[in-house]
């Protein structure tokens, strides 16, 4: 029997009403922050047309429990500095949702992390790992630790006194942390290392992203970037663009810069900017990315050291002026909120033609609803930068079987992986009548698979 148009109404209103009930909850459950309420109002309004569709989702408090974390953890990290004198610090692990695996998710070490942050990042990485396809639930950690101007006896200190009360919370089988922020080889070394010696194992499978020569994975550093890049390459190729030719503005200087940078010059790009959190660099001529590398991943400096070798390129202050910058494909990699409704304004007037997210929420909502409605291509982050828990999951199996694969087998795996999302959220789209819209499908998506696990689980 057909569906009348009043009928259909009808079933939308009861949907949207019964997010909006959840959405309030949660305001009222988590006051003041902020980002958690971003980043779950993004989703829940995403879902209205799922829920209008099959009602069944909006029985067994799915929406109401995956809103919920399983657990959240807080706790005391002591440390003694360089001279002598004890620092304290804040620790935090939610572990959001196991429905799909062993909870699995960064560790951010940022002067800004809070429980709203961590939280945030929690439930997004919930649908990503979804998205991915491997057998993985969502979590995220940190610290408001500053590894920046900290010696690395300081940064061991910290991170031995941090895993020692995380390690009580984690385990292969149960939560498996990576690198985030301010978390890179050096930190998850550390770690690794105390987590050893409580345990007097080798677990290797309980952090990702370790050193090639105790269980890491060839090209899980590349990952995260490489993994944007790929995603973004695919929605470009529907709309008959490329990489090719285009002129690319990258926001960050960090690990998922980096590499983006550099899969986007392979692919023939040329990329003219980039950043860090005190200012931003231009070169006209294309970015030098060993000198980059150099300078953030060996020396450990500001970006501004760039211009002292390039004269060509200039060096700005602040940050927000690098989306000023004509450009055809704009990928912030540097962290959430990174680009407003402003900076997307600017962005539109200079025919950007693609936006792929390969931070974390890199783009206000108002900045996304921007660049829909001027019709720009835009690939959002839970999809776009879900490259590096992919190849983490990648890095779990093959601690699992102590079998390492070659850079190309984890490159190729990544790849297929990355467009296996893309097309999966186009085709989620298109069903529910969002055709083209990445953001509502890669949502959809990566809901519909972890809903049918908790409803399959019982009420847990």
């Amino acid at each position: 029997m057909a569906i009348t148009k009043e009928a259909a109404q009808n079933t939308m209103q009861t949907a949207q009403h019964y997010v909006n009930q959840v959405y309030e909850t949660i305001k009222k459950r988590n006051p003041g922050e902020s980002e958690f309420h971003q980043a779950t109002k993004e989703i829940l309004d995403s879902l209205v047309p799922v829920f209008a569709k099959y009602p069944k989702y909006m029985e067994g408090g799915i929406l109401e429990r995956v809103v919920e974390p399983e657990r959240f953890i807080m706790f005391r990290v002591p440390w003694v500095d360089d001279q002598g004198k004890v620092q304290v610090n804040r620790g935090f692990r939610v572990q959001f949702n196991s429905a799909l695996g062993p909870y699995k998710g960064g560790l951010r070490f940022h002067p800004s992390v809070n429980a709203s942050i961590i939280k945030f990042l929690g439930f997004e990485q919930i649908f990503k790992n979804s998205l991915t396809g491997q057998p993985i639930g969502g979590g995220k950690g940190g610290s408001d630790f500053d590894p920046k101007g900290k010696s690395d006896a300081e940064v061991m200190r910290f991170t031995q006194s941090f895993m020692t009360e995380l390690a009580r919370h984690i385990g292969p089988d149960t939560d498996v942390p990576a690198g985030d922020i301010g978390v890179g080889a050096r930190e998850i070394g550390y770690m690794f290392g105390q987590y050893k010696r409580i345990q007097n194992a080798y677990h290797a499978g309980v952090l990702t992203g370790k050193g090639l020569h105790y269980g890491g994975s060839l090209a899980r550093t590349e990952a995260t970037g490489y993994g944007t890049v790929y995603f973004v390459a695919e929605m470009l190729k529907d709309s008959g663009l490329s990489f090719e030719n285009s002129t690319v503005v990258v926001s960050g200087s960090g690990n998922v810069s980096i590499y983006a940078i550099e899969k986007a010059t392979q692919l023939g790009a040329k990329v003219v900017a980039c950043s860090d959190s005190s200012g931003y660099i231009y070169d006209p001529n294309g970015i030098k990315l060993d000198t980059v590398k150099r300078i953030k991943e060996v020396e450990r400096k500001r970006i501004s050291e760039y211009v002292k070798e390039h004269p060509e390129a200039e060096y700005t202050e602040g940050c927000s002026g690098i989306w000023t910058i004509p450009c055809d494909i704009a990928l912030p990699c540097a962290t959430q909120n990174e680009i407003n409704e402003a900076d997307a304004a600017a962005l539109i007037s200079n025919n950007v033609k693609a936006i792929g997210e390969g931070a974390n929420m890199p783009c206000t909502l108002e900045a996304i609803d921007a660049f829909l409605q001027a019709g720009i291509l835009f690939a959002p982050a839970k999809a776009a930068n879900a490259g590096g828990v992919a190849v983490s999951a990648l890095e779990m199996a093959q601690n699992s079987m102590r079998v390492p694969w070659t850079f190309e087998e984890v490159d190729a795996k990544l790849h297929t992986i990355m467009k296996t999302i893309y097309q999966n959220s186009i085709q989620a789209a298109e069903e529910f009548g969002y055709q083209g819209n990445l953001v509502v499908g890669a949502n959809i998506a990566g809901f519909l698979k972890v809903a049918d696990a908790m409803m399959d689980q019982g009420i847990v």
